[in-house]
């Protein structure tokens, strides 16, 4: 643990404030403000964290923020760490990494796609997987499925069997 200490003391020094947690004896866990993103996520790169495994997004719908997690890998150690940050729900933006990992071009345009965070610097944001999608990003917590299925399939019956007894279409 000693050099994941020497690594959180200059996160502190680059991010101020951030909260710490061990996950396990190889994982662990970094919130940090968003204004130290780019710093904190270099000087992990700097220190081993050369894989970037994933980049997801939580709505956090009563806090009116999304939480944007990295998640990375350092094959020396075998040590994953996760960084994440808050953004706020409204005005959704935060730095692309692309220049650090190219991989995140895809990971940003998957969470753009279904939250609707923007990564300033990314010129490729355009869907994956929804085209022509007009509704709300599917993944926030005030996107309705059910109202948008009764909208886009008014005349689809579903004949569930696999329904609990007493379930019927509208539970």
């Amino acid at each position: 643990m000693s050099s994941m200490n020497d690594k959180l003391n200059e996160i502190m020094l680059m991010a101020g404030q951030f909260t710490f947690s061990e996950i396990t004896k190889r994982q662990f866990s970094v919130n940090i403000k968003s204004s130290g993103l780019l710093s904190v996520l270099g000087l992990l790169r700097q220190k081993g964290f050369t894989h970037l495994s994933l980049i997801t997004g939580i709505d956090r719908l009563n806090d009116e923020k999304f939480e944007v997690v990295y998640t990375l890998f350092c094959w020396e150690s075998g040590e994953t760490i996760l960084v994440s940050t808050l953004v706020d729900r409204k005005t959704p933006v935060l730095p692309t990494i692309m220049e650090m990992w190219p991989v995140a071009r895809f990971y940003e345009r998957d969470v753009h796609e279904f939250f609707g965070i923007v990564f300033d610097g990314n010129p490729d944001l355009k869907p994956l997987i929804l085209e022509n999608w007009s509704e709300i990003p599917p993944m926030r917590k005030d996107f309705d499925p059910h109202k948008y299925s009764k909208e886009h399939f008014p005349d689809r019956k579903y004949n569930a069997d696999f329904l609990s007894e007493g379930g019927g279409e509208d539970e």
